[in-house]
């Protein structure tokens, strides 16, 4: 198709471009690293994989093509392949009955040159191979995709240009949490470009879901208001269970985003990992009908303007947890203790337990009661890959200087955790060393959201790139001095804290006080609060908590009711249910503590709130 009739085209309506084939010969048992070879050798399968797609309602399919050049046939030995892979993977969707097949083209699965080892001329040559195979096979279009790199991917468009100039050419590029490529490209820099570079239509796929490709595609529209947009986003973020990858979001909410991606100027829509047909079929029916399915609402701010130094401040969100908080969606975050020993398999299944029976977010602390524990930012990172369940970072500032804590907080960012909590930290017994506190937890939340994530480091000096952190700070309801109480949570609110968790309460009068005394003076609190919630385990748990734990307060009619009672941790989970369905109207969500470490008692917790 010539690039005039595919605008013409696109600028009529909207089209239908399939799933995830990847993900579609996964669950048939072909787990092949690169299955582009079964173009050829296992041809049935293929077409039979396409004509689910094309049944859902699917126009445009994409060929089985996507590793089929070079560098990732030779890692299997089939580098000399390149051209036969192709023509098949065309021929393939052509005999599933696609209305339009689009060549898929990805990355070379190497690095380019300067951040790897391959010089853009060779990678040029890579890239014409392929192309020019499929085009030779008889594709309407070629579809650019997955791309982290915005150079290599504009490197493949100049390819696609040399081999046929007016065919019609698709690019889309994956995007990180924090809304940018691998190599910290934002969706502006890369929606201008590749409309300089003469891509036809350009978006996103893959990525974290439906809302993150959202997020995605508004940047580039406000960027380049005039581009034919493409959203293709997985269904919902990767998770892993038992040992594989999946994708859990339904049918019918991926596509209740239609409405928004149209809104936005996208004319083809679509999926990528985990879409099934059934999730193909959904989406053409909201293409056909946006007003069949309740939209999407999501409120997206606008980028400010760059900064000196080249690096770009956002108040857009950069986590889930941020979307969360800005919808005003009801979150459950849940503590977990960083395990003693260098084996996380234990602590992984146990975020894989939470995250199945509701929990939003995982607390990390950090060695909790000063004792040694594995790194929370390991312990965090392993959690949010494994276990696909997001995490808070308990970031204390006790023992760290200020040069210490930028350092920790780049690495952190580094590592893909982008919500944090604020806390001054357990301080440590003199045979561990003596105690180092430079910096203020309101300190530290103005070094986060002032300076980090406005592109410099404490000194002005720029980073390059802003962080994306969203951070919380503590609040403790039960404090005897509620005046001074107000007037630190007041300088951790001018700092930039975005949410507060607070310590565990056994009633609801503490908050209810704390935050009539702040209206009194201050207006309503607008700070989003997840209470603390430590559920009693026993009668001596609860005499231990209010007799040895600073700052919780247990009313005696609460140790009295669980004393009497004939189950005690069923009664302290009944205490604890009423608690927070009295809190409800006050707050933004739970910050559950588990006691002991009975992470499936949390869960049980979690699924009766539901």
């Amino acid at each position: 198709m010539d690039r005039a009739a595919f605008a013409a085209l696109i600028a009529s309506r909207v089209l239908l471009s399939d799933g995830g084939t990847g993900s579609a010969l996964l669950e048939r048992g072909r787990d092949e690293e690169v299955c582009d070879v079964l173009n050829v050798r296992d041809r049935d399968l293929i077409r039979e994989v396409h004509e689910g797609f094309v049944a859902a309602g699917s126009e445009v399919i994409e060929t089985n093509t996507f590793s089929a050049n070079r560098f990732r046939l030779g890692g299997i030995g089939e580098s000399s392949r390149v051209v036969e892979c192709n023509l098949a993977g065309v021929a393939r969707a052509r005999e599933a009955g696609a209305r339009f097949v689009a060549g898929s083209v990805g990355p070379l699965g190497v690095r380019l040159a300067p951040y790897g080892r391959v010089p853009r001329p060779k990678a040029l040559e890579a890239f014409t191979e392929q192309i020019t195979a499929l085009v030779d096979g008889g594709a309407d279009l070629l579809v650019i995709e997955t791309f982290s790199d915005l150079a290599e991917a504009r490197c493949a468009l100049e390819a696609a240009r040399t081999v046929a100039p007016d065919i019609a050419t698709i690019v889309t590029l994956t995007f990180t949490r924090d809304d940018r490529t691998l190599l910290g490209e934002t969706p502006e820099k890369v929606a201008i470009a590749l409309r300089d570079a003469g891509a036809d239509a350009f978006g996103a796929n893959c990525s974290e879901g439906p809302e993150q490709v959202l997020r995605v595609l508004t940047a580039m529209h406000r960027a380049v208001p005039e581009a034919a947009l493409v959203a293709q986003p997985n269904a919902g973020g990767p998770q892993r269970r038992g040992g594989r990858t999946r994708y859990t979001a339904t049918p019918e909410y991926v596509a209740r985003f239609v409405p928004a991606y149209l809104e936005v100027g996208a004319r083809i829509i679509g999926g990528c990992c985990g879409t099934r047909p059934v999730h193909i079929a959904a989406l053409r029916r909201a293409i056909d009908d946006p007003t069949s399915v309740e939209p999407i609402t999501l409120e997206i701010a606008e980028r400010s303007e760059p900064i000196a130094g080249g690096t770009h401040p956002t108040s857009e969100p950069g986590s889930r947890l941020a979307a969360s908080l800005a919808a005003r969606r009801w979150i459950v975050t849940v503590e977990m203790e960083p395990p003693h020993g260098p084996s996380p398999a234990r602590m992984i299944a146990a975020a894989e337990t939470l995250r199945d029976a509701g929990a939003t977010t995982v607390n990390v602390a950090d060695s909790p009661r000063a004792q040694m524990r594995m790194s929370p930012w390991a312990a965090a990172h392993l959690i949010q890959i494994e276990a696909g369940v997001e995490t808070i970072l308990h970031f204390p500032t006790r023992g760290r200087n200020l040069l210490r804590i930028q350092s920790d907080l780049l690495a952190a960012h580094a590592l893909g955790l982008r919500n944090l909590f604020a806390v001054m930290g357990d301080p440590v017994g003199v045979a561990e060393g003596e105690s180092l506190n430079e910096v203020t937890p309101s300190g530290l939340i103005s070094l986060v959201s002032e300076q980090l994530n406005a592109g410099v480091d404490g000194s002005g000096a720029a980073l390059g790139e802003a962080t994306r952190f969203t951070i919380g700070c503590a609040i403790n309801p039960n404090a005897d001095d509620l005046d001074r109480e107000i007037r630190v949570l007041r300088r951790k609110l001018a700092a930039g804290a975005r949410f507060a968790l607070t310590q565990p309460v056994y009633d609801a009068a503490p908050l209810d006080r704390l935050l009539v005394r702040y209206a009194e003076t201050h207006g309503a609190l607008e700070l989003p609060l997840l209470v603390g919630l430590l559920p009693l385990a026993s009668a001596r748990h609860a005499e231990f908590l209010r007799n040895e734990v600073p700052g919780i307060d247990i009313p005696d009619a609460i140790c009295e009711r669980i004393g009497k009672a004939t189950d005690e941790r069923d009664e302290g989970k009944r205490i604890a249910i009423e608690l927070i369905e009295s809190l409800r109207p006050l707050v933004a969500g739970v910050y559950l503590i588990p006691a002991f470490r009975r992470y499936d008692a949390a869960a049980e917790l979690i699924d009766e709130l539901r």
